[in-house]
């Protein structure tokens, strides 16, 4: 479906949606002092703080249209007074932890951003932050959505060997000559390294660390008390780390260029469309709708459409709305679509 674009302040179109009845928000609002926007609006504020309360009263009619299984990616920028940097996306979030939010990941957007840095007395600015809110506990991620294809192990002189080249040799001898493990632990472990062999072999995990008791560093900490891991170490001398076999999940850096190098007209500050994705997939159902109340040029819709999910674009400039449609129509042309 076509994405639906109301044009006007997002405050006032957000009071006219119904309760619980947004899957998915993904939104980078004007940062503030920052750009001079077509028809003014938030970000123009003499002070931060007023900004950050006129964002703040739209971020609390954002958590009333989303439903309980909902998620809200929040993507501010941050800005310098008198010669400080104000700290504005970790206070926005702050204020949104204390109203309920549920903060699940602060992702790093990693820019790549190269070239000459102007400044004289401080280092470059590279990243920002996308904050990933949900209003429960239990909320909707599709996580199988998004996972990078799986490493296969393979078959080598009719030995199994993981995706990272474990064929249990070494875990094997290491094993045999521990001085830390009883005899009973040692066929325990013999018996369970055997087990997960196979498991390789049949593609049941796709790797695997194994930690053998004062042979490889713990991946947890040594304390009892705080790690199930250690506790397991403690008893039976050895524990094992697998790997999902459908692929491993998303770190919290992202490294995508921005999309101010795309020679877009009027609108200054486009966020590129690779940063929707991972949201809209593992969060959005198939049948879900997406909202950003600060859609711009249209790119969190743009992503929505490609990827099959209904969405609600909202903006106080008509120029801009006009060429979000255009831009959909153009890329995906069909101009039957430009109402």
């Amino acid at each position: 479906m076509f994405p639906l674009f109301i044009q006007g302040d997002a405050l006032d179109v957000l009071q006219s949606i119904s309760d619980n009845s947004i899957d998915c928000c993904i939104t980078s609002p004007p940062y503030w002092q920052k750009r001079q926007y077509e028809n003014g609006g938030i970000g123009l504020e003499s002070s931060y703080l007023e900004y950050i309360d006129n964002l703040f009263n739209i971020i609390k009619e954002v958590k009333r249209v989303l439903k309980p299984t909902g998620a809200f990616w929040l993507n501010v920028g941050d800005s310098y007074h008198n010669k400080s940097l104000i700290g504005i996306p970790w206070r926005i979030a702050l204020m949104m932890i204390d109203d309920g939010w549920l903060l699940r990941n602060d992702i790093i957007w990693s820019k790549h951003k190269g070239g000459m840095n102007p400044n004289k007395d401080r280092f470059g600015s590279v990243f920002e932050d996308f904050f990933f809110f949900v209003k429960n506990e239990k909320y909707y991620f599709d996580a199988d959505s998004i996972r990078s294809k799986p490493r296969q192990a393979i078959v080598k002189n009719g030995t199994v060997v993981s995706a990272t080249g474990v064929s249990g040799i070494r875990y094997r001898r290491q094993i045999e000559l521990s001085t830390n493990l009883s005899e009973h632990e040692k066929s325990e472990a013999m018996k369970k390294l055997d087990e997960v062999l196979e498991n390789v072999k049949n593609g049941t995990i796709s790797d695997f660390r194994m930690v053998i008791r004062n042979e490889q560093r713990t991946t947890h900490s040594d304390s009892t008390k705080l790690s199930g891991r250690a506790k397991e170490l403690k008893e039976k001398g050895f524990y094992f780390l697998f790997y999902n076999p459908k692929g491993s999940m998303p770190g919290d850096v992202w490294d995508i260029v921005p999309e101010d190098t795309q020679k877009r007209k009027m609108h200054f500050a486009p966020y590129p469309e690779e940063l929707c994705v991972i949201p809209i997939k593992s969060t959005c159902p198939c049948d879900g709708v997406v909202l950003d109340p600060f859609s711009g040029t249209g790119t969190t819709m743009k992503v929505a459409y490609e990827l099959g999910r209904k969405s609600i674009g909202i903006d106080l400039s008509n120029e801009y709305i006009k060429l979000a449609k255009e831009r959909i129509c153009r890329e995906f042309q069909n101009y039957s679509l430009f109402r």
